[in-house]
């Protein structure tokens, strides 16, 4: 039986979490036609559902894909525009890993009618339910503060140079959230001493950060992108070690503290 398009768990506050890239759930005419090594989804956000596991305590709206980036990528324009020109990075349909193994076999990527369908079928519907909760914070509380939640290999040399730090801050280069707000969040990065950060460095926010993120009309949007070390040994298909990733969990819970401050 296929899973919901979406999980959702609404809060009280204006705090909403997105996770677009969690899910793993593959339908099984599109598994069929992957490669050995898209069946294992590597390029998944390990865990983020149980690193943000008490988010619920913070009140927060938190809405997460079930299905894999494979099948379609929330956090891509629809229009396949990239976000940052110029540099390699994966479409709306990918049709190779981040390391760059082929996900389908020559001739047999996905057409830009199934692109097309795909939009229709996964992306949109999480679009429109992401859009909807925006604008019920905004009618409820007169604002909403959009977290996007992210984690990557902390070193994937055709993306980028080098290892990331271990939080990635992103607001579209100051674009997607007030300053203020982005200013207490990165406060408390700096007050800590076990996690390296960056703002707005290799990754900038994607398309859910820049798209929904407009401070003047009363969303303030902010991607974090984690390196997956900083909670996980990163092996190919990885498992959750709740001990190791404690310490980065309280942290988080002090960040969304700070940003719905």
């Amino acid at each position: 039986m296929s899973p919901p398009l979406y999980e959702l768990a609404v809060g009280a506050t204006p705090l909403v979490i997105s996770m677009p890239h969690s899910g793993t759930w593959l339908p099984p005419q599109i598994a069929a036609r992957l490669s050995a090594a898209g069946r294992e989804v590597p390029d998944t956000d390990w865990f983020i559902p149980e690193l943000y596991a008490g988010a619920g305590g913070s009140g927060a709206t938190v809405i997460r894909a079930t299905h894999s980036r494979y099948v379609v990528d929330l956090n891509r324009p629809p229009d396949g525009a990239p976000l940052y020109p110029g540099r390699r990075e994966t479409g709306v349909c990918p049709v190779e890993t981040f390391d760059g193994e082929l996900l389908y076999a020559a001739g047999d990527e996905p057409t830009q009618a199934e692109i097309a369908a795909r939009l229709d079928t996964w992306w949109r519907p999480y679009h429109a339910a992401l859009s909807g909760l925006i604008m019920e914070r905004i009618r409820q509380h007169g604002h909403c503060l959009l977290w996007d939640a992210h984690s990557i290999h902390s070193a994937v040399p055709g993306l980028f140079d080098g290892r990331l730090p271990d939080l990635n801050i992103g607001t579209a280069d100051g674009a997607s959230c007030s300053p203020a707000r982005a200013a207490r969040v990165v406060a408390q990065l700096t007050q800590q001493q076990r996690f390296s950060h960056v703002v707005n460095g290799r990754f900038k926010g994607g398309y859910i950060t820049r798209h929904y993120g407009r401070p003047a009309a009363g969303v303030d949007a902010l991607q974090l992108e984690i390196a997956q070390v900083a909670y996980l040994d990163e092996r190919r298909l990885p498992e959750f070690d709740a001990g190791r990733a404690a310490a980065l969990q309280a942290l988080l819970a002090r960040l969304l503290a700070e940003f719905r401050a």
